[in-house]
């Protein structure tokens, strides 16, 4: 009777224990013996057992939940569009960086054809772009446009790629960027270079590009007028054809405006193949990197040399009779004035003489004034030949000359004789015969001769003495009086 009872006890016991844990019927292993103190150890280690089990339980929901928030971030609000597609281009699945990025919520994006949110004109691209993935199953790209909810459109660029779900199926994974602002930059710099573009394409300037070096990158279609076509000039020396007394000047310019990112403008000459020298003006100015270094010169250039030209001509207007060539009296004057200056430096004397044609005024009358003009081309030109290069000869008008003898001797007799013996000369010249070959208007060439004489009047001045108003006046006088004494 006490073992039964005994039996009966331990079997409450043990069925009290399992409610406790949970459980209606023992785990296996653990059966009812008569010793309630084994059967209370084995349901203590069972209870440790399942205590371990909840712990890795619990670990394995918060890792779960660290996977599905990771995922969230990774996935969810990654700064690019996921979408997967199936091979009709239905939407599948999408992250809410997609829906945010075309402006609807994630439910109206999935189950969507992917065409509802891409710019018509931009069907065939996407078209393509699928084709292309499906059949060679490579990662695929392309920029494309499309439109968001609200109408706006945005450039995107697709990156994919296709893949197989378990039962087979083939999917494509599509990363979706939005380009809008780089494309927007890409085609406002395009708009730019195509607008500077014209601009070098049809201005008569000159533009180069030259690396540092000064190796031509870019040259204008203008300098094709000096080089022939421009494709010849890449990767060649800008320098070469600069004159080489010009050359080193350009090259020291091109230098300091690569060391100082300060650009220069200076004026040289360029000698062409066939022996031309033209005169160029040039200005420069540097590109620099994205580190503020300087990457490219660029060089604008003008010809200058019929402007050049015309400066020469105005100066010679200005300062050259136009007839003859020589100096006229405002260049005189000073000549004048400088050797007055030079008189007062080395003490020397010098001598101005005044001619006047005793016999023009009737070649003028009898022949006309062409005539006339051609003696006195002739009569300046044997002016020109008697007298040294540091002289001067000039034409004050009419038929009137000015002949200026500079540093003829400290001794004032001695400069008398000097002057005497050179005027004496010129006066000799002068008055041996032209022979002036005219051709009037519908006649044959005509040649006439002539003769004239000359009367010459001369002073001597020295250092300041006397202003260059009275020396000119001196002179003068004197030319009157041989004048009156019959000339010559």
């Amino acid at each position: 009777m006490r073992n039964d009872s005994t039996a009966r006890n331990s079997e409450a016991l043990l069925s009290e224990a399992m409610v406790r844990l949970g459980h209606q019927q023992p785990p296996e292993g653990v059966t009812v013996e008569t010793d309630p103190l084994k059967l209370l150890h084995e349901l203590q280690v069972y209870q440790a057992e399942l205590n371990l089990q909840n712990e890795e339980l619990r670990r394995t929901q918060v890792e779960l939940e660290a996977s599905r928030v990771y995922y969230f971030e990774l996935y969810d609000l990654a700064p690019v569009g996921y979408c997967t597609l199936d091979e009709e281009g239905l939407i599948l699945q999408a992250n809410l960086t997609a829906a945010s990025m075309l402006g609807v919520a994630r439910e109206e994006l999935v189950k969507q054809p992917i065409h509802c949110f891409i710019l018509t004109e931009d069907f065939d691209t996407f078209h393509r772009h699928s084709q292309q993935l499906f059949a060679s199953s490579e990662q695929q790209a392309c920029d494309l446009r499309m439109v968001k909810k609200d109408g706006t459109v945005l450039w995107v660029r697709l990156c994919s790629v296709s893949v197989q779900d378990a039962d087979g199926t083939r999917l494509c994974r599509t990363a979706i960027g939005d380009i809008t602002t780089s494309k927007h930059a890409e085609e406002a710099l395009h708009a730019q270079k195509e607008f500077f573009h014209q601009i070098a394409e049809n201005l008569s300037d000159f533009i180069a590009v030259l690396d540092l070096e000064g190796r031509r990158i870019y040259n204008s279609p203008s300098y094709q007028q000096f080089f022939g076509a421009t494709d010849v000039l890449r990767n060649t020396d800008s320098f070469a054809e600069v004159h080489p007394d010009d050359r080193e000047r350009v090259k020291r310019a091109f230098r300091e405006t690569v060391e100082t990112g300060v650009g220069h403008q200076l004026e040289y000459r360029l000698r062409m193949d066939d022996g031309r020298i033209r005169d160029m003006e040039s200005r420069g100015s540097v590109i620099k990197d994205s580190d503020g270094r300087v990457a490219r010169v660029v060089v604008v250039s003008r010809d200058i040399t019929e402007h050049k030209q015309l400066q020469e001509q105005v100066r010679q207007m200005a300062f050259s009779d136009v007839l003859t060539g020589l100096p006229n009296r405002r260049l005189f004057s000073d000549r004048l004035s400088q050797a007055m200056a030079a008189s007062m430096r080395s003490a020397c004397y010098g001598a101005l003489m005044f001619l006047d044609l005793d016999n023009f005024k009737p070649l003028n009358d009898a022949h006309g004034h062409d005539v006339g003009d051609l003696l006195l081309i002739a009569a300046a030109d044997r002016l020109k030949h008697c007298v040294r290069e540091m002289d001067t000869v000039a034409r004050f008008g009419g038929d009137e000359f000015v002949v200026m003898l500079s540093q003829l001797d400290v001794d004032k007799a001695e400069s008398i004789s000097q002057s005497e013996t050179v005027a004496e000369k010129l006066r000799a010249i002068l008055s041996e015969p032209y022979l002036l070959h005219v051709t009037p208007a519908a006649k044959a060439n005509t040649r006439v001769e002539h003769r004239c004489t000359v009367s010459i009047g001369v002073t001597l001045f020295h250092d300041h003495e006397a202003s260059p108003a009275d020396i000119l006046r001196r002179a003068d006088s004197a030319m009157y009086q041989a004048k009156q004494a019959g000339g010559n």
